[in-house]
């Protein structure tokens, strides 16, 4: 769109490119998704830092920086995707409460477990907080409460207790009949009567909030402090509130037919522009509030502005302060955002985190501000610590393990960021369930959902590794559990699980494939990095979707369909099994559940050790399908190859490769590398028999399967080889069956995007007191 000739006001409608002016400075609209923000005019959006030092250029600016906006579009996606799963089981619960039969009438609430609120039939808090932090009775206390006013208005005598700890009731003055309740007192103004007369009772007061208007936007809260706690009376659990009853017909119609909706709430911790927390309340129908927090006063400016630009300030509440201190102050309400006239009430149901660097320092209070079940999004833009071996120091500081060093690298951060997290959840009783873990460009973006439970936290021991990796020499690596988590049944037949130590070492301080020294990585998460039913969840939303104004979805289908394809599930449960059990995006999977294939080998690695020519990866994939092994790929790296197969398999396809396809030069091979070591090796019987044990029932139905494909693309005659060992000669028989490696009937997709331009990155770190 032409930028218009006269600047618009920020309150009209916005527009992409359009000229708006405000308090005497212009800015630029840039539109993302469907989210509009002011970014000052004459800013760049798009410039190579290393130009722009040389040259002269401005440098990059980060008050929009387009460069995540892949990592926006997956946040939206993936937040919608657990929403409508949490909104949907909220509404459930709520069909299923008893409905209310008359105005005055009260009913028990249903109690829903929400962080620090518990949410009525009506959707109303009955543990209300103020601004001071007070919190609110429950229902029964607030009968009990309600107890202490005698039906004519006068108070009870409070009970006093006796030197024995008694408690002894004292009866009402009789200072004349009793009164009945006439016409009168069942008016609302009766109501707000006893409303102040039970906050005096109580010792307490009635907070101002505000004009308000014909329709109820929060209730009148009672409060009382005391020493153990504090509690607070709503005028909707006392009586109806004369201000926001209906005072017409039309309007009581209206206030019957507003259907019921769902709290959903979410948290911009570090908000710089409010882009993220613009987005959410714009695309994701089913959030209620956005609380968009940054340090700078600045930053809180320009997102107040662009709030303001879209329209949002019914769902968008802009908070300045450090993002630790607000998370923290959620757990006891000692500092509450504001919405007009409601203060926002208990945990959240969405954390987002997205610093400059690590998220490290914030994922303690971030796991304790969650509601039960909730989701974590943390992105980590600090690769060169978590996926590179130059700062070990650093990395242990950060996320409490060793960096692992090789083309396996990211995938090792990313389990790294996910022990920190497992870890800091554990200390409070919390498990995580990681939903979509992904290495993109320069940093990782995590999605796990936290739940509160003390039984799972169990198995966080047994679901920890270290790797003993041979970096320097042939690239193998071996896993050791810190723990054991063992299935055991007990005299009804009933299963349970045991834990205890785990034996050590599982491997000896020598490579067994070529000799070589090996080095330590971890402890590291290792259980499964996503989710299979969640990574559904978000494929299935993409056809619906606007190309124009998502424009990564073409990356995004090609990355998440990667990532659901690279598990691996144990042979013990198929693919299938795995995905019958978890029917839900947040339902709880197994949690002794193991990856015991976390890593993956690129193929011309392996073919530089032993100085060969590097195999097709169709060529591998049909010697190891071959062989009834499974083969997938990485999401973090192009042409890797994961397997189930060990690595005594892999190097013995290598060996076969070199002697059928591409002959090594003996003299390209010096004694004492690594591909001497490699090559002298023979296979034992004793590799083949461990190969076979692993290779059972399960492995046989996909050779059978294999088989099947290899009648119909390369003849009987392979079909009858296929999964076929030689024990007697001592080593497997490697057939390289490019047909059966190919992978056939399979959408073209973008698995891998590649840097746009050179210098790609996350740019410079924004400095305070800036506005662009």
């Amino acid at each position: 769109m032409a930028e218009a000739t006269n600047p618009a006001n920020v309150g009209e409608a916005p527009g992409a490119g359009r000229a708006v002016s405000h308090n005497g400075k212009e800015y630029t609209t840039v539109k993302e998704g469907l989210a509009y923000i002011l970014v000052p005019k004459g800013a760049p959006s798009s410039t190579d830092p290393k130009k722009a030092k040389t040259g002269g250029l401005q440098a990059q600016s980060v008050f929009y920086n387009p460069i995540q906006q892949f990592n926006r579009d997956l946040s939206v996606l993936a937040i919608r995707a657990y929403g409508e799963e949490i909104v949907a089981e909220r509404r459930e619960k709520h069909s299923r409460a008893p409905q209310k039969k008359t105005q005055g009438e009260r009913k028990k609430g249903t109690e829903k477990e929400s962080g620090n609120s518990y949410i009525n039939n009506e959707g109303i808090s009955d543990q209300i907080v103020n601004g001071d932090g007070t919190r609110a009775l429950t229902s029964e206390q607030l009968r009990q409460c309600e107890g202490n006013s005698a039906p004519n208005g006068h108070q009870k005598e409070p009970a006093q207790s006796d030197q024995s700890g008694k408690m002894e009731g004292t009866e009402a003055p009789r200072g004349g009949e009793k009164r009945k309740r006439d016409t009168e007192e069942a008016e609302p103004e009766a109501s707000a009567k006893r409303l102040k007369q039970a906050a005096q009772d109580m010792g307490g007061n009635i907070p101002t909030t505000g004009p308000q208007d014909t329709q109820r936007i929060s209730p009148t809260t009672v409060t009382k402090s005391t020493n153990a706690d504090s509690i607070t009376i709503t005028s909707d659990q006392v009586g109806p509130d004369p201000i926001s009853e209906p005072k017409t017909t039309a309007d009581k119609a209206n206030a019957t037919s507003d259907e019921w909706k769902p709290s959903f709430s979410i948290l911009d911790a570090l908000s710089a522009t409010g882009l993220r927390a613009l987005r959410y309340a714009q695309e994701i129908s089913s959030v209620t509030l956005v609380t968009a927090n940054d340090l700078l006063p600045t930053a809180t400016a320009s997102i107040k502005l662009n709030v303001q630009h879209n329209h949002l300030e019914g769902k968008i509440i802009p908070i300045t302060g450090n993002a630790l201190a607000h998370m923290y102050s959620v757990l006891d309400g000692s500092s509450l955002p504001r919405l007009g006239q409601q203060f926002f009430r208990g945990k959240y149901d969405v954390i987002d985190l997205d610093p400059y660097g690590t998220a490290a320092p914030f994922l303690d209070a971030a796991v304790q501000a969650l509601n039960n079940g909730g989701l974590l999004c943390v992105t980590c833009t600090d690769a060169g610590v978590f996926a590179s071996s130059g700062y070990p120091e650093k990395t242990y500081a950060l996320y409490g393990g060793l960096p692992i060093k090789g083309p396996q690298s990211h995938e090792g951060g990313l389990r790294l960021i996910l022990h920190a997290i497992a870890t800091s959840a554990a200390r409070y009783g919390l498990a995580i369930e990681p939903l979509l873990s992904l290495s993109i460009d320069f940093y990782a973006r995590l999605f796990v959902c936290v739940r509160k439970s003390a039984a799972e936290v169990k198995f966080l021991a047994g679901k920890t590794m270290v790797v003993y990796n041979c970096d320097e020499g042939c690239g193998a690596w071996t896993t050791q559990l810190l723990a054991r988590n063992r299935e055991e049944k007990d005299k009804i037949g009933e299963t349970f699980h045991k834990h205890g130590l785990m034996q050590a070492p599982s491997a000896s301080e020598r490579c067994e494939h070529c000799s070589f020294k090996t080095h330590l990585a971890g402890p590291m998460y290792a259980g499964p990095l996503h989710s299979p039913a969640f990574i559904q969840r978000i494929l299935e939303l993409l056809p619906d979707l606007d190309k124009e104004t998502y424009t990564t979805i073409s990356r995004i289908e090609g990355m998440l369909t990667t990532a659901q394809e690279e598990t691996l599930t144990s042979r013990k449960t198929s693919a299938n099994d795995e995905t019958e059990k978890v029917k839900a995006v947040t339902s709880r999977s197994l949690a002794a559940v193991v990856d015991h294939y976390p890593f993956f080998f690129i193929p011309h690695a392996l073919s530089r050790v032993i100085h060969c020519q590097t195999p097709s990866e169709n060529a591998l994939r049909g010697a190891f399908k071959h062989l009834g092994y499974r083969v997938t790929r990485s999401h973090t790296k192009p042409g890797s190859i994961k397997t189930d197969a060990p690595w005594s398999v892999i190097w013995e396809v290598m060996r076969e490769w070199s002697r059928q396809k591409s002959p090594v030069d003996p003299d390209a091979i010096k004694e004492g590398t690594a591909g001497w070591g490699v090559m002298q090796r023979v296979s034992k019987t004793k590799d083949v028999e461990e190969a076979q044990d692993e290779a059972e029932a399960p492995i046989e139905a996909a050779a059978a399967q294999n088989q099947a494909s290899t009648v119909e693309q390369s003849g009987a005659a392979n079909a009858d080889s296929s999964h076929d060992t030689s024990p007697s000669q001592g080593k497997l028989k490697v057939i390289f069956d490019e047909k059966l490696g190919k992978q056939t009937n399979v959408k073209k997709l973008v698995r891998y995007q590649l840097n746009p331009r050179a210098n790609w990155g996350p740019m410079n770190r924004a400095k305070g007191g800036q506005n662009e």
